[in-house]
């Protein structure tokens, strides 16, 4: 069966997430029919680079060989058992080797399914831990602009990006918002100076309301999804003096962030702090499954170790928690990290990374950026100004990008690089070759989406 066939029954049933499926009456939804490496396949033989990881989840790429046994294998023992009055290997020696990873001082682990899942935890284990200890008032949230955290109602509360959460805000609880660190359109020079500069706004909320406030949430390093904006380690080295100053809880959403995608195992290390929360997700079974983990601490665990009579327990349950297969792929993973030296060998290839950007039209991108392997910049015209978010030249780019063998996916006019931690240099040449191209063809392209359908429009409802 081609493309062609695929495609129409797609249209027929399924509804994508994160989409406007009109779109793709012009843009075609593309059926892939195998991946290998950092490689996605369609029925026709194309072939396109997948350079931002299937949204961040593949770091080693696919198919892997060491990953599919790791999940065949644990297949033919057990697949799934509930983690409530039960337990089993995979999932212990995951915690285990999650914690010898993790920041001196976490050293519990709750499991979740997803991102969103890890982050509601880590919200309700907070307020939830105050009322434990007798302090009630301490039930609001500190978040920063443009954060994201996900899209349940809890985490959607603490997330800033308007195209998510606006729709909904009638359901959410309004946190209290502090101006971000993003350092994005400066130098690196200046980022450390900016990010100090930028910490006197939530120095100032702390010392007014913190009698009030369960727990700051940050996306360290690096807001994703609001653009790839990045800011300096000291920010956080800052927030966590004044958490302790003013006991307030730190939640670190490294569900992006973590597992070497910053030039640390963790980007907290940059800082040398310990968050109260860590929630991972996306990279943490090197998107064979989804999984999420919250790690926290024994002062925090003990505020809700007791006798069931007083309801000090913290009664949240997803029914795949602690999923066997799940947990054996992540140990795999884990073991590659070790085997390999992921963690060193991504800082040569982000070195390169950083050299490839170099050869790309610089008149049509600004605020050219980089942590780790995260490498990112702004859409531009020829005379350096932006380009208004409805020209969505974004999408443009996208397209000319897939049309040549790249997978891209802009956040609205600004574009990002992550690639599996496996990528070869030839591959990071073709990838800065074709964007290169892709810029010039959507800098002569006027700033329009085409006015008809041009697939399929029998299928259409």
């Amino acid at each position: 069966m081609n493309n062609s066939a695929w495609l129409q029954r797609d249209w027929q049933h399924l509804w994508h997430p994160c989409t406007q499926m009109q779109d793709h009456e012009q843009f075609p939804i593309i059926p892939i029919e195998k991946a290998k490496g950092v490689w996605l396949f369609d029925f026709s033989g194309k072939r396109y680079l997948d350079a931002i990881s299937s949204w961040w989840v593949n770091i080693f790429g696919h198919n892997h060989p060491l990953l599919n046994a790791a999940l065949t294998t644990q297949a033919d023992s057990m697949a799934h058992i509930m983690l409530a009055g039960f337990t089993h290997r995979p999932i212990i020696e995951l915690s285990e080797q999650l914690l010898e990873r993790a920041p001196p001082g976490l050293n519990r682990c709750f499991y979740a399914d997803n991102g969103s899942a890890a982050i509601e935890v880590a919200l309700k284990m907070s307020m939830h831990s105050w009322l434990n200890r007798g302090n009630p008032q301490k039930n609001q949230f500190v978040a920063l602009e443009n954060s994201y955290h996900g899209e349940t109602l809890g985490a959607l509360s603490v997330t800033d990006i308007p195209l998510f959460s606006h729709t909904y805000a009638p359901l959410l609880r309004a946190p209290l918002r502090v101006a971000s660190p993003d350092c994005s359109a400066l130098p690196a020079s200046a980022w450390e100076h900016h990010s100090l500069q930028q910490f006197q706004y939530m120095q100032q909320l702390l010392s007014e309301q913190h009698e009030h406030i369960a727990a700051v949430i940050v996306e360290p390093l690096v807001q994703g999804a609001a653009g790839m904006r990045m800011y300096h380690p000291v920010y956080l080295q800052q927030l966590r003096q004044a958490c302790d100053h003013y006991q307030v809880h730190l939640i670190a959403d490294e569900i992006a962030t973590g597992f070497g995608r910053t030039g640390t195992f963790f980007a907290c290390e940059q800082a040398a702090i310990r968050p109260d929360f860590l929630c991972l997700s996306k990279a943490l079974t090197a998107g064979y499954l989804p999984m999420s983990v919250v790690l926290t601490t024994e002062t925090i665990y003990q505020t809700f170790y007791g006798p069931y009579a007083t309801m000090k327990g913290f009664m949240h349950s997803h029914s795949y928690t602690g999923n066997a297969l799940a947990a054996a792929v992540a140990l795999a993973s884990l073991k590659i990290f070790t085997d390999e030296a992921i963690v060193h060998n991504n800082r040569n290839l982000s070195l390169e990374l950083g050299r490839g950007a170099q050869r790309l039209p610089s008149q049509y991108l600004k605020h050219l950026r980089q942590t780790g392997m995260i490498l990112a910049f702004d859409l531009c015209d020829a005379s350096g100004q932006d380009f208004h978010p409805s020209e969505r030249r974004g999408l443009q780019l996208h397209q000319a990008a897939l049309r040549r063998g790249l997978l891209i996916r802009p956040i609205g006019n600004r574009v990002y690089l992550m690639p599996p931690y496996i990528i070869q240099s030839q591959e990071i040449a073709f990838m800065f070759d074709v964007l290169a191209e892709a810029l010039e063809e959507t800098a002569r392209e006027p700033a329009r989406l085409p006015d008809h359908p041009t697939v399929y429009p029998s299928a259409l409802p």
